[in-house]
């Protein structure tokens, strides 16, 4: 696929770094010469440096043959406008980045007009991902398939846990809910295990079931209850938007915030947040709005560095879950050692949207790309395939298939049903299947059998 790139930030550096891995074509239009330069040197892509919304500068870098142009500047002015010119232009499909909460509902409106494919808010997509985690306190992390009917969930077994030495064909036998342990991260080492593999404290495992059946696992092996006490250290969009979505939830929120306009603003908006105007990395302040005797505790501010410090500070301090925003993706590896918290980066979550719609595009057989996850430092994928077409894979019992090693089969939904598969089970046409893999670049769902 020709696809173009309008803006270099972190998104934009991310959707580069794998629309080239994956052997696309890739162009990419941004004013900082240094860093167009930098992405050239390190990438196999082309560059052009310029003003990505502009006509002349479109035309030059051909974008008029584009199969996808993807706006991602700082500024969500300039993204619709270049993919409206880029539209005009003849590229086939577009999408931009938009943040302001005001544009959200003028979007669907003007949505055909200005040839957008699809919109992206990583704000509000990090907020929906909290407010996700924080529904299942004993997960790391938690994603979701075919609207939120089925999830994916990260969690790190401790010591004295009731999963540590156990086989899954125990666990499954004790704790008797509908799931299935799909991949294990044990130091280096990713496993795709098999039925008499055995658990150990300190490994971290990923688990595939409904939230329902979830919620269930969770009240038998966490002792973490739910959720009442929320303080949140940054006052921006990504706190903006967790308050919009669970503004009917039981949760008492506390939210500090250094800038006197954003408190106000964010005070007027939500009446039930005590919004407190300070420095949320002042231990005096943490201590003085009750950080010993809060439940969740959210590090939301522009600052990677100061987020791991005062998560830091919060576990010291005991909080019972702890989420932290980390873009910087080797600060994010060096949070997965320690292991103290929920990481997340609203950037991560915005390029694997966008790379499964890359997927799906370029894909055009039997089965596309619906969503995907990309894992422990990438190393793993999460893909939500839709099958449209019948196929080698349709119809057949999975005990005869013969899938590729390190590929797994982890849910299938059916209409409104979830369905952890066993030999028995077969796909059929309008499933959506779940596939967790060590492989890369899997575009079709006949790709997993050998």
């Amino acid at each position: 696929m020709k696809i173009f790139v309008i803006g270099t930030g972190k998104i934009g550096q991310t959707i580069v770094r794998n629309a080239s891995k994956e052997g696309h074509d890739v162009t990419i239009i941004d004013s900082n010469a240094k860093i167009v330069n930098q992405l050239i040197d390190s990438y196999d892509v082309m560059g052009m440096v310029g003003n990505g919304a502009s006509l002349e500068i479109q035309k030059e870098a051909g974008i008029q043959s584009a199969d996808l142009v993807i706006a991602v500047t700082s500024s969500d002015e300039v993204n619709l406008l270049s993919c409206y010119v880029a539209h005009k232009l003849g590229a086939d499909d577009t999408i931009a980045r938009v943040r302001n909460p005001q544009y959200l509902k003028q979007l669907q409106f003007m949505k055909e007009d200005l040839g957008l494919s699809m919109s992206i808010n990583p704000e509000y997509e990090a907020a929906k991902a909290i407010a996700r985690n924080l529904a299942l306190p004993g997960a790391l992390n938690v994603e979701t398939f075919a609207q939120g009917k089925m999830e994916l969930v990260e969690l790190r077994i401790e010591a004295n846990s009731i999963l540590s030495d156990i086989t899954l064909i125990e666990l499954a036998s004790k704790v008797k809910i509908k799931m299935l342990v799909c991949a294990v991260v044990r130091g280096d080492e990713v496993v795709i295990p098999s039925g008499n593999f055995m658990l150990k404290a300190g490994d971290k495992i990923y688990i595939a079931a409904s939230h329902q059946d979830l919620y269930r696992f969770f009240q038998k092996v966490s002792k973490i209850e739910k959720l009442r006490s929320i303080l949140m250290v940054g006052g921006g969009r990504i706190a903006y938007y967790f308050c919009q979505l669970v503004e009917k939830s039981k949760y008492n929120i506390k939210l500090i915030e250094h800038d006197h306009e954003t408190c106000r603003s964010l005070a007027e908006r939500f009446s039930d947040v005590e919004v407190i105007e300070g420095d949320g990395t002042d231990q005096a302040i943490l201590e003085s709005e009750g950080i010993e005797n809060i439940d969740a505790f959210l590090a939301l501010t522009g600052v990677d560095e100061e987020n791991i410090i005062i998560s830091m500070f919060a576990q010291k301090r005991n909080a019972k879950k702890i989420i932290t925003k980390v873009n910087n993706p080797n600060l994010n590896i060096m949070m997965e050692t320690i292991g103290m918290a929920s990481v997340f980066s609203p950037q991560e979550i915005i390029a694997n949207q966008i790379l499964s719609y890359i997927r799906a595009k370029a894909n055009k057989r039997g089965s596309n790309v619906k969503t995907l996850y990309k894992l422990v430092n990438e190393r793993v994928e999460a893909l939500e395939f839709n099958v449209k077409k019948k196929g080698k894979i349709v119809g057949v019992p999975l005990k005869n298939l013969k899938l590729k090693p390190n590929n797994i089969i982890a849910g299938i939904i059916r209409g409104n049903e979830v369905i952890i598969p066993d030999g028995n089970t077969s796909i059929q046409i309008d499933d959506s299947v779940i596939v967790i893999t060590t492989d890369s670049f899997l575009e079709d769902l006949a790709e997993i059998v050998g």
